[in-house]
């Protein structure tokens, strides 16, 4: 896949994922509204659309061989502020887009979902366990899911990638995440801050580890992916909360303590990944300790800023429409 379009290539994920791309020789079309800033470097194989998702048109696809479709508003609370707008982005405008990648001739479509649809579960649980989706977020995800598939076999190579919780560094740096949040606290406070109870499960995997699993998707053999669901993350990074905060204290050397925030968490849910390493071979390369370190150093060294209100997504959303901005932004009338 020569040119590769990337549709929130500016957000957390799809900073990363396009960097890799171009690492690797392609041709990245970026597309994003750059709510957080600037985040990707100048690069003469690298094209920028400052453009809503929801107002693509045929034209930006035209010459595409592949589509990652990142964009979203992101995570469940961020979901929440604006539901409405939450089912607008993450639902129909990637159906749309999917669509439009079918008539203007593009081979693959990757649709990188989310584990939260599992909600809250017990057992371990895989790509054929029923979705149990508690938010806005995790709805619209599922239903996008369900209507992208529905365009497989006609053309159109889709694939769906369930990403765990996603950790580790990037220049749309996020501290709401849980293992980064984890270490920002550490390195401002010396206390780790843990979501009620505790005894919550979550899968986790590593920014550039779900990003290899995009790339995966898009050079593996179509009969092998076209129309398929994939776990994306590994078994043994399946972690209940607090033991994880303890892993991140020692991962880093300090010492363990925390301190209890928010509500009593609704979600809990362990996750298989065995069918993506069977299918495609995939096998993380990083742990959550790995993460954890990287993120912390970065801290140590000023790269990234404890402070910066855009690494908290939904307090920077917040900013925004206070300013009466954001949906502005959303529909291009302020330029980001």
């Amino acid at each position: 896949m020569t040119t590769v379009l990337v549709t929130g290539a500016g957000g957390y994920i799809g900073s990363v994922l396009a960097r890799m791309l171009l690492e690797e020789g392609r041709t990245v079309i970026a597309v994003d509204r750059f709510l957080f800033g600037p985040t990707l470097p100048m690069h003469e194989r690298l094209r920028i659309v400052t453009e809503d998702v929801r107002h693509l048109e045929i034209g930006h696809l035209e010459g595409v061989d592949a589509v990652v479709d990142l964009a979203a508003l992101s995570n469940d609370p961020a979901g929440e502020l604006d539901p409405e707008l939450t089912w607008q982005v993450n639902h129909r405008a990637r159906v749309r887009v999917a669509r439009l990648a079918r008539a203007a001739g593009v081979r693959r479509y990757v649709f990188p979902s989310s584990c939260s649809i599992y909600g809250f579960q017990d057992g371990l649980l895989d790509e054929t366990s029923p979705p149990n989706p508690l938010t806005t977020y995790a709805k619209a995800n599922l239903q996008a899911e369900s209507d992208i598939l529905s365009f497989t076999g006609d053309r159109l190579c889709v694939t769906v990638l369930r990403q765990a919780t996603v950790y580790g560094l990037s220049a749309r740096m996020r501290f709401d995440l849980a293992i980064n949040g984890m270490v920002r606290g550490l390195y401002l406070t010396g206390t780790i801050p843990v979501l009620q109870d505790g005894t919550q499960w979550r899968p986790f995997v590593h920014v550039r580890d779900t990003c290899r699993a995009m790339l995966l998707a898009l050079e593996a053999p179509a009969e092998h992916i076209d129309g398929q669901i994939f776990n994306v993350g590994a078994d043994e990074q399946n972690c209940q909360i607090l033991p994880l905060a303890r892993g991140v204290a020692e991962a880093l050397g300090l010492p363990f303590q925390f301190e209890w925030y928010g509500l009593p968490d609704h979600r809990s849910y362990r996750v298989s990944f065995r069918k993506i390493h069977e299918v495609l071979g995939y096998q993380p390369t990083h742990s959550p300790a790995d993460g954890a370190t990287e993120v912390h150093e970065a801290l140590r060294s000023k790269q990234v800023d404890p402070h910066d209100p855009r690494t908290i997504t939904v307090g920077w959303y917040r900013h925004l429409a206070e300013r009466g901005a954001f949906l502005k932004r959303l529909e291009g009338k302020e330029q980001a």
